[in-house]
């Protein structure tokens, strides 16, 4: 059992023990820390004596109504008023919060992680994450227990209880690059993985909002993942044999909560997650020529191309949160991170797996070129994904302090965990900010150059281990 509290927001396995697991009583102290930083923030809703409103979605897992029903009677317990949207993807969550004008939100979701982990990602009136300074004040009124409860006169209430897909899709309809009479007229055929999760409602009804014929793929919400949920090549074996079995022109993967894309092509291999950012920059930088930002993490790929139309190209540290505040820093137009995730800040400030395949169907539509062909555009570079499983009590700052000193000739940063850049490639070691794992990313210009590499960094943490 695992209770894991970091940037990315409190993530845990179900049952278990409080404090090692993500148990109804840590929903109750999360949630209660959360909605007294959030007092601090706001402290003019007491002042002008009206409750506090928070947006609280979720999605498909086995947990979700359990955890929702703790999490919204937490939150009136403490004097705080809720917007219930029910299924929701997390950008519908996001946008959600400002939508309605609330004062934060709450995602209940695991992202990619198994059936038995659930989370509580937290949202600032913005709509966007919490930063690390915010965070970990949250943290710190959950340690001490600073928090209470709303007197009786003052316990909050449901104040609505209705889905916000219909004005998420509405949104990203509305966006000036997205053409859905091009799209309409291409008469696109897509297969759609939804891995029993909230994309199965919103996804076909947004593809289906632009014309598109769906093949619906493990589409039913009720939390019963067909797969493992992380939209990687070994999980996706059903999607890439259908796609090409039915004649679709591609296929369309999502996580749990849809803010990562996965394309297969319409021969049935993978379009690669690394270059789903890659493919909607084009198309958006094309129209609208700036500067872009991924997380270190991410492929040279998006660099190459922001280059292309004369934008500059910024890292930023792994996390949604970092990739915003590096997007604002350098006005990128377009960002996002290499696991499919698509910041468009035209639309909001989030990653967004709906807005990113709205993007990508117009460009399709406006080249004429099928998915395979439109990689073929972009350079070449493979991304060997690795990860160590740790065991308590691993120091794994001291282990990247000692590989960052052993490469120390190398171009290093060390913002997020440690990246060695090398002229033709690049490794990036970091702890991870969901699971007890070292992730160690490695690319080349090729599978074998790019599995050499990280096969060498994992010789020499594992002599450290």
């Amino acid at each position: 059992m695992t209770l894991i509290k970091s940037i990315s927001g409190i993530r845990g396995t179900i049952g278990g023990t409080p404090g090692d697991a993500l148990t109804p009583l840590d929903l109750v102290k999360f949630t209660a820390s959360y909605s007294r930083w959030l007092a601090e923030q706001t402290p003019e809703a007491a002042q002008a004596g009206r409750r506090l409103r928070v947006v609280v979605g979720r999605d498909a897992r086995l947990s979700g109504a359990m955890v929702s029903d703790i999490v919204e009677g937490t939150l009136m317990a403490c004097g705080v008023d809720v917007i219930a949207i029910g299924l929701a993807t997390t950008p519908t969550t996001e946008m959600a919060v400002t939508g309605h004008g609330a004062d934060g939100g709450i995602i209940l979701t695991a992202s990619h992680n198994p059936k038995q982990w659930n989370a509580l990602k937290l949202l600032n009136r913005q709509g966007e994450f919490l930063n690390a300074a915010e965070g970990a004040r949250v943290l710190e009124i959950a340690e001490t227990d600073g928090y209470a409860f709303a007197e009786i006169d003052g316990i909050g209430s449901v104040v609505s209880r209705e889905s916000y897909d219909r004005q998420h899709i509405d949104a990203v309809l509305a966006l000036p690059l997205v053409n859905v009479a091009a799209v309409r007229n291409a008469k696109f055929k897509v297969v759609v993985d939804a891995v029993n999760s909230v994309g199965g409602v919103v996804m076909p009804e947004l593809l289906k909002a632009m014309g598109v014929e769906v093949v619906e793929l493990n589409c039913t919400p009720d939390g019963r993942f067909a797969h493992n949920p992380e939209p990687i090549p070994e999980h996706l074996t059903e999607i890439s044999a259908c796609v090409p079995a039915v004649g679709a022109d591609l296929g369309i993967v999502v996580d749990p909560d849809v803010d990562r894309l996965a394309l297969i092509n319409e021969d049935g291999t993978m379009f690669g997650e690394e270059y789903t950012l890659v493919a909607v920059a084009d198309y958006v930088l094309s129209q609208t020529p700036g500067n872009t930002v991924s997380n270190l993490s991410s492929s040279r790929a998006l660099a190459d191309v922001t280059a292309r139309y004369g934008g500059s190209y910024a890292a930023a540290a792994v996390g949604e949160v970092n990739v915003v505040t590096k997007m604002r820093e350098t006005n990128a137009v377009i960002g996002g991170e290499g696991n499919g995730g698509v910041i468009y800040p035209a639309l909001h400030s989030g990653r967004d797996a709906l807005v990113g395949v709205a993007l990508l169907l117009t460009y399709l539509a406006k080249t004429g070129k099928k998915l395979s062909e439109l990689k073929t555009t972009y350079p070449a570079y493979y991304i060997s994904k690795n990860r160590i499983d740790l065991v308590p009590g691993t120091d794994v700052d001291g282990i990247l302090a000692k590989m960052k000193a052993k490469y120390a000739s190398e171009k290093v940063n060390d913002i997020d965990g440690v990246k060695i850049d090398f002229p033709t490639e690049w490794v990036h070691l970091r702890k991870s900010n969901t699971e007890p794992i070292i992730r160690i990313y490695a690319e080349s210009r090729d599978k074998a150059a790019a599995e050499a590499l990280a096969e060498r960094i994992i010789r020499d943490i594992k002599a450290l281990l």
